[in-house]
């Protein structure tokens, strides 16, 4: 082989590598956002059952919490659970919800939460979905109030300004997402090098759902 068939060699190779590598990584995100949404919903029916809502839905979280800590470890806190419940709460379409899990990651929907106007979260879903948005480049325009000032640009009859470059979801963020680490059991261990971590995650992958 000569260095020219070479190089096209290797770089098919890689490229049928990392594109394995990315739908593992779509897999992990699709299976975390549909579960969490899933006992979100489940804790909001058993809540229903209730006579005190309110206080039921607490102690259920809190026992749950216990039960699901003692056998799948950390990423089950009563703060976890009730982001869950939320979730549901805040995106009850079963439908939607499968729609925006290829897109979005569980960091992503946490901070679309945590937002108060409906027309201002449609538009993050929105444009983080179709922008790519990194979660850093999303919680920068959600803390500066992005649309509203996006909105108050529009009201006044000016355009917007395109010059804006924003920061895109990379692979490396997706490795370092604490939540995924949580949902596969892996510990967050900032000794780590982002390929002994990559590694980890491809193995715990292929065990859990070979």
């Amino acid at each position: 082989m000569n260095n020219e068939i070479e190089k096209s060699f290797y770089s098919e190779i890689s490229t049928i590598l990392f594109s394995a590598r990315q739908k593992a990584y779509t897999a992990i995100n699709h299976s975390m956002i549909e579960a969490y949404w899933k006992i979100g919903r489940r804790i909001v029916e058993e809540e229903q059952n209730g006579k005190d809502r309110a206080i039921y839905g607490a102690f259920i979280i809190k026992e749950l919490a216990k039960h699901l800590t003692n056998e799948f470890g950390k990423g089950f806190s009563i703060a976890n659970l009730a982001n869950f419940r939320q979730f549901y709460l805040t995106i009850p379409s079963e439908e939607k919800i499968y729609a925006l899990r290829r897109e979005l990651s569980w960091t992503h929907l946490r901070l679309i939460m945590r937002v108060e106007n409906e027309n201002a979260k449609e538009y993050y879903m929105r444009e983080t979905s179709e922008q790519n948005w990194s979660t850093r480049q999303l919680e920068r325009n959600i803390n500066s109030l992005y649309y509203e000032r996006l909105l108050s640009t529009k009201v006044k009859g000016k355009e917007p300004s395109k010059e804006i470059q924003f920061e895109k979801q990379s692979t490396s963020d997706f490795i370092k997402d604490p939540y995924i680490l949580e949902f596969l059991d892996l510990p967050e261990d900032a000794s780590f090098s982002e390929k002994e971590m990559e590694t980890a995650i491809i193995s715990k992958l292929q065990v859990k759902y070979s």
